[in-house]
């Protein structure tokens, strides 16, 4: 009788922690181990990001200058030196490659954040105050992933990491577990 007692009160605790009352391996929750996979695919999310924001931008900037993908705004191309559509598009293109390559990733992002910041304030929020009425979605769309881009870095998949990889590899000193965590390298990993 006591020994039912026992294994009544270790259910009751295990059902406490995981209110599922599932668990895994060890008494672990389904949860727990789903969110450390998802932390381990983290970086390669990242860069899947990077990779399609950078080439969506880039698409922008091949469209106005060389006519491709449709054209800007329907056809055509933009005339050579003119403000400040055709910088604009010299930026989409050039900063979009970079992003998508993953190449001087946090500075790329940062330019073209701010040219899409400027164009949302200058060309689509004098229309209306909500970039649904205004049209300014993708502009300020744009904006914040770039944005993001700068404060999280590259990401997996990156040029970026190639170079850190061989500079890494050429140094005597080793990277420490916390830069290996922060690079979304696992730890354990050489």
């Amino acid at each position: 009788m006591k020994n039912a007692n026992t294994t009544s009160t270790t259910n009751t605790t295990n059902t406490a922690d995981n209110p599922s009352g599932r668990s895994g391996q060890g008494g672990q929750s389904d949860t727990g181990s789903l969110t450390d996979r998802l932390n381990q695919a983290q970086p390669y999310a990242l860069g899947l990001f990077r990779i399609v924001v950078g080439l969506l931008f880039a698409c922008h900037g091949a469209a106005s200058l060389f006519g491709v993908l449709g054209g800007a705004m329907g056809g055509g191309t933009i005339p050579a030196g003119t403000w400040p559509g055709w910088y604009a598009a010299v930026i989409q293109l050039g900063a979009g490659v970079l992003v998508l390559a993953g190449l001087g990733t946090r500075s790329a992002a940062f330019l073209a954040s701010g040219s899409m910041a400027y164009a949302y304030f200058k060309v689509h929020q004098p229309e209306s105050l909500f970039p649904l009425q205004n049209g300014g979605e993708t502009a300020a769309l744009f904006c914040w992933a770039f944005a993001l881009l700068v404060f999280t870095g590259p990401g997996a998949l990156a040029v970026d990491r190639l170079f850190g990889a061989r500079v890494a590899t050429g140094s005597t000193t080793r990277r420490t577990n916390e830069d290996r965590e922060e690079q979304g390298t696992p730890v354990g990993a050489a």
